[in-house]
């Protein structure tokens, strides 16, 4: 009796042992490479993508790279996942991916997003209302509009090189976002005019007195560039990965809550983890939701390991 029961109890260890195996990442896994243009706004969702992973087991790598580098390390498989496909405004650089079937779009994380051209509040109120009103004020504008980085102002670059709306001879300021938002704090602190590139979530819409301008619906879509973001990853990620593709699919986020992180960033000069941990920690109940269905890269609880790594298990 003794014995049998000895046997039965290795049996199920053994069955318990290779269901646990199962639900074990490949090794090949554990790494999850990532990236993001430098944009608050992906900085804190990756951010948020990396501390989940941590507590996880895996091994999260983000790095800054261009939007154009990020989809051709995707195509190439240098990268594994993408959290901040602006739709529609991001079209111009994904449209080729698509067609080949090298990227692929696995989730929805943002809905009430916007990006396009904006002014201070008082050039709006000044007449500037609509894409179409800048040439007859182009002294006014210096003939100058902002962008971010390098590789992230295609529309801009596309509507000078084209010579659309009488832009052609308007020069393109590329530096970061860190750099265009001190621009445009400085021209407004003198009340000068200056045209840039805003868009939301981002804690500069309550900072800064502003207005976004119609008529960029070819470039931006309508609604002022009304835009859903979504998470992107390349080709066969999810089936390779399974584990932490139903963690990319949970993940979805809010502006409040991308406000406030961005906040974090911005404000207290926190590193997108450490702004991602003090949100987390703010909102714990988010947890739940994200990491449904989700495990540990060695098949444990991903929701007790996760809390335990934020300190929340008490």
């Amino acid at each position: 009796m003794g014995k049998r029961l000895g046997v039965a109890a290795a049996s199920l260890l053994m069955v318990l042992g290779a269901s646990q195996a199962q639900a074990a990442e490949p090794q090949s896994c554990r790494q999850v490479r990532m990236a993001e243009p430098g944009w608050n706004d992906l900085a804190f969702t990756t951010g948020v993508a990396s501390v989940l992973l941590q507590g996880l087991g895996y091994e999260p790598k983000s790095d800054v790279l261009g939007i154009e580098v990020i989809y051709a390390s995707l195509k190439n498989k240098d990268l594994d996942a993408f959290l901040g496909y602006w739709d529609p405004a991001m079209e111009v650089y994904y449209a080729s991916y698509r067609e080949d079937g090298s990227v692929e779009t696995i989730q929805q994380n943002l809905e009430g997003a916007k990006y396009t051209f904006a002014v201070p509040q008082y050039v709006h109120d000044a007449g500037v209302r609509d894409f179409a009103d800048l040439a007859k004020h182009a002294d006014k504008f210096g003939r100058k509009m902002y962008g971010i980085e390098p590789g992230s102002n295609t529309v801009m670059e596309q509507i000078i090189k084209e010579n659309r709306l009488g832009l052609g001879d308007w020069e393109l300021v590329e530096s970061s976002e860190q750099g265009m938002l001190t621009q445009v704090k400085k021209a407004v602190l003198k009340q000068e005019w200056i045209l840039f590139q805003g868009w939301a979530p981002h804690p500069m819409n309550a900072e800064i007195p502003m207005a976004y301008l119609s008529g960029g619906d070819e470039w931006y879509g309508p609604n002022y560039g009304g835009a859903t973001v979504h998470t992107q990853v390349r080709k066969g990620y999810v089936a390779e990965c399974a584990n932490v593709g139903r963690l990319l699919n949970n993940l979805a986020f809010t502006l409040e809550l991308e406000n406030e992180g961005m906040g974090y960033l911005i404000n207290e000069a926190l590193s997108p983890n450490d702004a991602a941990r003090k949100a987390i920690v703010a909102h714990p109940d988010l947890l739940a939701a994200w990491l449904a269905g989700v495990t540990t890269f060695d098949g444990k609880d991903g929701l007790s390991a996760v809390k335990d790594s934020l300190g929340l298990m008490n």
